[in-house]
């Protein structure tokens, strides 16, 4: 243990003496890498003058943030030979240079429906129709168990409006609600983005791959903590009057007598939902920047992801049955594609759930029961997917918190084909899968008498014209 901490304290002093040589920042003051990225932005290459960041109220953040989706993971196909494994270099980092951001403070429009949407930019609740025969649909939706689905049907979301317009152009059909409208300007991190990707190319170049890390590291850990969530849990200790208080408080989690003069408590901060007269947000939570950030990134993934030869793809790569043209291949350079790898076989269960055999194997599986799983536990199970195997995982390091002891346990984990809400299995005559189909969905997340109307206006309009 001492010398793992000498090693640790070696490398700390290390890296605390390349920040503060590079970017005048000691580490020692920051606890994680998003602070340290943010810390580096602010003081070197942050303008304020040219593109002032917003910092959301409670009511602009918690309708922003509904249109914050993240990453598109799916399994498309379950199984596939002579496969391509490409990812992007750099996505964030490179949508954060090229795309322009929202600026400025955001104007609430309470009445958007005859609005063309082509002039609005910014955060916009919306109906959407996306068109059933649609295979790769593109739009997001955020299902009553919070899984992130792309589906067919009819629903009413939050989006960002240039992702709105991309679906417009793919034929779905959007009518735009309400929303925070922004002011479309240039990116500020283009400085950022810039200088850090120059240097990282030539740590690589010099073959320092510790510095090439943390290069990559920073990049790409900006974009995060703009949408960091405000919305925390906070622990405290105080007396009985304040405990009494806490406890008919709606943001209350969890209370427990410490003695008879002092209590812990546990509350929500900053309740996205609902009055909170504590609204604190952490420095620089600009949710407008990160949700515009990951739409811009589905944009450029989208014309990969709805090739029909495409069997997987996680946020920014994806997995093809036939080679991207050479026009967009570059191992250098931002936003393009590079091949990780060629794969005699492929075989995908689930989201972050698949294997690929070439001269390597790769296995993702979320779970403890990794160690346990093989290629060929993924080719009995795609054989059967109701097959069920259970493995011994051994832990060198098991805590009960209630005796407060840490022991060396061997645990029985259970190894089964995860189920998947996010599309539908489609199978042959055979009763084989050979494919999956989109989910449908309806939806009108509360709009209900909005869509009517707008149902109503649409029929009228169309017997007019008859």
């Amino acid at each position: 243990m001492k010398q793992d901490i000498r090693l640790l304290a070696g490398v700390m002093i290390k890296a605390q003496s390349i920040y503060y040589s590079l970017y005048d920042v000691d580490i020692e003051s920051i606890l994680t890498v998003s602070s340290l990225a943010l810390t580096i932005y602010r003081t070197k290459y942050y303008d304020a003058d040219r593109f002032p960041i917003h910092i959301p109220s409670q009511n602009e953040d918690s309708f922003i943030r509904r249109g914050y989706y993240g990453g598109h993971t799916d399994a498309y196909k379950p199984y596939g030979e002579n496969l391509y494994y490409y990812d992007v270099n750099s996505l964030y980092p490179y949508i954060m240079k090229t795309y322009p951001m929202p600026g400025g403070v955001p104007v609430w429009h309470g009445h958007l429906v005859d609005h063309d949407l082509s002039s609005l930019f910014g955060f916009i609740e919306a109906y959407v129709e996306c068109p059933r025969n649609m295979n790769r649909p593109f739009l997001p939706y955020r299902d009553n168990n919070n899984t992130l689905v792309f589906p067919t049907g009819e629903f009413v979301g939050v989006y960002y409006s240039e992702e709105l317009k991309y679906a417009r152009d793919l034929g779905y059909k959007i009518i735009p609600i309400r929303g925070y409208l922004f002011e479309k300007k240039q990116s500020p991190f283009e400085d950022f983005i810039t200088s850090l990707y120059g240097r990282r190319l030539d740590a690589k170049k010099s073959g320092d791959s510790a510095m090439v890390y943390v290069y990559k590291i920073l990049m790409n850990s900006l974009y995060g903590r703009f949408g960091i969530n405000p919305e925390s849990m906070m622990t405290v200790i105080c007396d009985k009057e304040k405990y009494d208080s806490m406890l008919v408080m709606p943001n209350f989690i969890d209370g427990l007598r410490l003695s008879d003069k002092y209590y812990i408590v546990s509350y929500i901060s900053n309740k996205l939902h609902g009055a909170d007269t504590d609204w604190n947000p952490p420095r620089l939570s600009a949710v407008q920047l990160s949700a515009a950030i990951t739409a811009c990134s589905r944009i450029h993934m989208y014309p990969f992801i709805s090739r029909p030869d495409c069997y997987y793809t996680d946020t920014d790569s994806v997995i093809l049955g036939s080679p991207i043209k050479e026009e967009f291949i570059s191992s250098t350079e931002l936003g393009k594609f590079k091949l990780e790898g060629q794969f005699s076989k492929g075989i995908f269960l689930a989201p972050k759930t698949y294997t690929l055999v070439g001269n390597d194997t790769i296995i993702k599986y979320k779970g403890a029961a990794k160690a346990a799983v093989t290629f060929e536990w993924f080719e009995s199970q795609y054989k059967d997917l109701s097959l069920i195997n259970y493995a011994e995982i051994y832990s060198h390091f098991r805590i009960n918190w209630k005796k407060m002891q840490i022991t060396k346990q061997t645990n029985l984990y259970r190894l089964a084909t995860p189920d998947s809400p996010k599309r539908e299995r489609l199978y042959d005559k055979d009763k084989k899968w050979i494919d999956t189909l989109p989910k449908e969905v309806k939806d009108y997340d509360g709009q209900d008498n909005t869509v009517y109307k707008l149902k109503l206006k649409e029929m009228e309009h169309l017997l007019k014209e008859k």
